[in-house]
């Protein structure tokens, strides 16, 4: 068999798959099926090789080639355009060669006539001739239609969605297969990627947009995303215009236009297989192995063709696409949308570094689109070096029971900080952490708050969140409700993620993983890290979590005692992790130690190789000998054999001796081939690995796995080495200020108007204050607020700042203004300088024979309070709170006769002097 004719062979197997019935000229029933493909057709410039009939009508041509040929397959596409410009023998009907394809048997091109400017592109194989007829029945071509994307009404949308969406757009118009949008967490990719979607469906005419993401929680958060958009050309939700499913099982409906799914679960759908939700919800930024496990194989699927999805966004996609899920896009006939706001090199390679958006974090901090942090470091002795226990009588713990026992020591035991949480328990340690947080809180941290902020602590496993949990209530004298763990393995975790998104409770919530990336929790001001991260990206993404802006109204709903915007979060940094090296990803030279859990999901997901299976084969046999008798006995009940021969089979799958004699057996030949030997390879370890596609079994088996006993140390209490800002607050300082002072030349005509505050009559001032107010809502939309830029002043210029109140007003922000501007030496609070000016004028007033009476003060110590918030008073203002508790206009005439005016007038002018 010639190369050629091995090609044609696995060419024909394609069609064959793809619904096509296969002919040669003596056999010719160009009507037998929906779509005929016809060998050796002839035609004006000699045979085709494959002529494609639609409804009896040729549509398409197929040039094959010897696989050696793949090299030059570009150079063939001018012999597929010759035969689809001649005339087909025996054809007498009108008809029109729309479609050219060149295949060999590894690969097959594609290229549709009907585009402008038409470019073949590799797909994974021939379109359905029912595809086919619908691209006939269209108006125009996708392509084309892309080609005419009318502008957008940008109401409501921040200048880098609408530059991200302009410039997708004019990436499709150019026919680019591939584009990234790297954009700022909290920028609103996902709402950028629904608007493209929607102008996808409606004007391109896109049938079908799949929304990639690699975990279940983001699922049903773009889920929630996709049914509240609602477009600015129609009052409809897009739910309401279009179809929108989160795939939960193997079945895609037909009518449904986007498609909500896993990476995990679309790959299990193609396989034709049945996906445990318990595998969607390990984020790949939490497994190791993720660039090291052998690519996902994708098979032809009747079901879903390759050309089922036109377009494919895939969030967060600079974790999920690489090696082993690559096969799953490649697939799809599909344009591909990736979504990150921390894209590594890969990334752009993978995208071919079409980057239709950069916004990147620190330019979303400086437009308000994100806050910017502190960091707040807490250093312990125990947690930088570890602690000695010496041989004794100590106390331990089951991990998973939690029981405590009482054994002796056979020896001394050094622990390293490593081990903290795992091995060893230093519940000294989290206190240490805990209590130095508690001390701060109100005093450094947030010394204007009533409430603990809303917290999210990283923890380092289930069982050391639940450690935190406990310890976090009592350093806090609290309750249940207080502070929470929202894991995967706790108890409805939707629920309390919510509850901590929207209510009061819980005030403090503890993860490991579930919410550490992705998921939004606007009110998050402050995170706390007591696991240190190694990849760089993993880290910018948990920062993530707190850097999302969120308004003052709806930052009081869950804090009341908030008095401005979010403007910042803390991070507080109880294991080096702001200090500690970061890689661009995990390394690939040195094999990471990888859990049980994540070889158990490895095989759940399909992986059949011999590191991964061999792997964990060995973690069994260890397991084994570590099990009791009884746990040996559960074990072979829950997952049906005996822990021994589960990790025979995992090795008999690669032991050559073994597959031999099953071929033998199986094959009834002495010596297998070896492609026979390859299928029994296959059965052997498909059948090895079925155990671990249940997840009662992985949970039972991870469960026995960590039931182990951790040392509890008591005998080393913690002591504190450092608790302080980083150096970096200084830098942020400076950025603030910055900005404050590029404001200030921004809008130097409205604030040169504002000199009447000092300088002008106060009749004039509530004009002036409204035109404050204004231009305060335009700082604020670069992210400045009142509190924190006179925070910054503090750290940069201490010497310089006055006074010691700490609730502050918007006529500090002429102050500030004035400061910044040269026109003041000292930065003092305007109220400070308003009861500085009233305790001066007072005194004056009563030198003199006559006093104030004590009521008298009391109108005057308000009046005075009423200037210190809104820079003057007029007559109307006594009809208003707190006045008129006291009698309003009315009462002010008869405490002060005939001089009423003239005293407010007097205090307008002397308070603000």
């Amino acid at each position: 068999m010639t190369p050629e004719q091995k090609a044609r062979e696995a060419i024909d197997q394609r069609l064959t798959q793809s619904g096509w019935i296969l002919q040669d000229m003596r056999q010719l029933n160009p009507v037998a099926g929906p779509g005929v493909a016809v060998r050796e057709f002839p035609t004006s410039t000699g045979p085709v090789d494959y002529a494609l009939f639609v409804d009896g009508t040729p549509v398409g041509v197929v040039e094959a080639k010897a696989d050696e040929k793949g090299q030059d397959i570009t150079t063939v596409e001018g012999q597929s355009s010759r035969y689809a410009g001649s005339t087909f023998k025996w054809v007498k009907t009108g008809y029109t060669i729309r479609f050219a394809y060149e295949a060999t048997s590894k690969l097959t091109r594609f290229t549709d006539y009907a585009d402008q400017k038409y470019r073949s592109r590799p797909i994974f194989s021939f379109h359905r001739p029912e595809s086919l007829r619908a691209l006939l029945k269209a108006d125009d071509t996708i392509r084309n239609n892309m080609k005419h994307f009318p502008p957008f009404d940008t109401t409501g949308f921040r200048s880098c969605q609408i530059t991200a969406i302009q410039n997708l757009e004019r990436s499709f118009a150019e026919n680019r297969p591939r584009a990234l949008v790297q954009m700022a967490t909290g920028a609103g990719k996902t709402f950028t990627a629904i608007t493209a979607v929607y102008r996808l469906l409606k004007y391109a005419k896109v049938n079908r947009v799949l929304f990639l993401v690699d975990t279940k929680s983001l699922g049903e958060q773009a889920e929630r995303e996709f049914l509240a958009y609602r477009p600015n050309d129609d009052n409809r939700s897009f739910s309401e215009i279009y179809g929108v499913r989160r795939l939960k099982n193997s079945y895609i409906p037909q009518d449904v236009q986007v498609c909500i799914s896993t990476i995990q679960r679309m790959y299990s759908i193609l396989k034709g297989e049945e996906l445990d939700e318990s595998a969607e919800e390990t984020s790949f930024n939490e497994m190791t192995t993720a660039e090291r496990q052998t690519a996902k194989e994708v098979v032809y699927n009747a079901k879903y063709p390759p050309e089922f999805f036109d377009c494919i966004i895939i969030d967060e996609c600079h974790r999920s696409i690489y090696n082993v899920w690559q096969q799953v896009l490649d697939y799809f006939d599909a344009f591909l949308v990736g979504l990150t706001a921390t894209p590594d090199k890969r990334t752009f390679a993978f995208f071919e570094e079409n980057v239709v958006s950069e916004y990147s974090r620190e330019q979303a901090i400086i437009d308000g689109v994100n806050v910017g942090e502190d960091i707040f470091l807490i250093e312990t002795q125990v947690t930088q070096s570890g602690a000695h226990i010496m041989k004794q009588l100590i106390e331990c713990r089951n991990r998973l029971s939690r029981e405590k026992r009482w054994k002796q020591l056979d020896e001394d035991v050094n622990y390293v900080p490593t081990q903290l949480d795992r091995d060893i328990v230093n519940p000294s340690q989290i206190r240490m952490v805990i209590r130095t947080f508690r001390e701060n809180l109100f005093t450094t941290l947030f010394p204007r708050r009533k409430e603990v902020p809303k917290t999210l602590i990283f923890a380092k496993t289930d069982s050391h969140a639940d450690d935190i949990i406990q310890i976090v209530r009592k350093e806090f004298g609290e309750g249940n409700e207080f502070c929470q763990k929202i894991t995967y393995a706790a108890d409805n975790p939707e629920q309390i993620l919510s509850d901590f998104r929207n209510n009061y409770n819980p005030r403090i919530a503890v993860t490991v993983d579930m919410i550490a990336t992705g998921t939004d929790v606007k009110p998050i001001e402050c995170l706390i890290f007591m696991r240190d991260v190694r990849s760089k990206n993993y880290f910018e993404q948990m920062k993530g979590r707190g850097t999302r802006v969120l308004g003052k109204d709806d930052l009081q709903k869950v804090t009341p005692s908030a008095t401005e915007n979010k403007d910042h979060f803390v991070i507080v940094d109880a294991v080096g992790v702001t200090k500690s090296k970061k890689s661009e990803t995990r390394t690939l030279e040195r094999k990471p130690s990888v859990s049980m859990k994540e070889l158990m999901l490895n095989v759940a997901l399909g992986a059949r190789d011999a590191d991964t299976l061999t792997s964990l084969a060995n973690r069994v046999i260890r397991l084994n000998s570590q099990m009791s008798p009884s746990e040996r006995k559960e074990f072979t009940q829950v997952v049906g054999l005996p822990a021994n021969q589960l990790a025979e089979n995992l090795l008999n799958a690669f032991d050559e001796d073994v597959l031999t004699a099953q071929a033998r057996a199986q094959f009834q030949i002495y010596t297998p081939s070896e492609k026979q030997l390859q299928v029994v390879q296959r059965e052997a370890a498909g059948q090895a690995a079925a155990p671990f596609c249940r997840p009662e079994v992985r949970d039972f088996i991870e469960n026995v796995r960590r039931s182990h006993e951790q040392i509890i140390d008591n005998t080393n209490p913690d002591t504190l080495l450092f608790a302080g800002f980083d150096t970096q607050k200084e830098e942020t300082a400076d950025r603030v200020i910055r900005t404050f002072h590029e404001f200030i030349e921004e809008n130097k005509d409205e604030i040169i108007a504002l000199r009447i505050l000092y300088s002008q009559t106060y009749r004039d001032r509530p004009m002036a204050i409204e035109k404050l107010k204004a231009l305060y809502q335009k700082l604020r939309g670069k992210g400045v607020t009142i509190e924190r830029l006179w925070d910054c002043y503090v750290i940069k210029k201490p010497d310089k700042v006055k006074g010691s109140s700490t609730l502050r007003q918007l006529a500090d922000l002429v102050s500030m203004i004035r400061f910044e501007m040269g026109q003041a030496d000292s930065l003092q609070p305007f109220a400070d300088k308003v009861n500085y000016n009233f305790q001066q004028w007072t005194f004056r007033r009563n030198a003199g024979a006559v006093h104030f009476t004590p009521e008298q003060m009391e109108w005057l110590q308000l009046v005075k309070d009423h200037i210190a918030t809104s820079l003057s008073i007029q007559t109307e203002d006594l009809d208003l709170s707190p006045f008129d508790r006291k009698g309003g206009l009315g009462r002010f005439y008869e405490v002060f006769g005939e001089q009423y005016e003239a005293i407010l007038t007097e205090m307008n002018r002397e308070l603000v002097a």
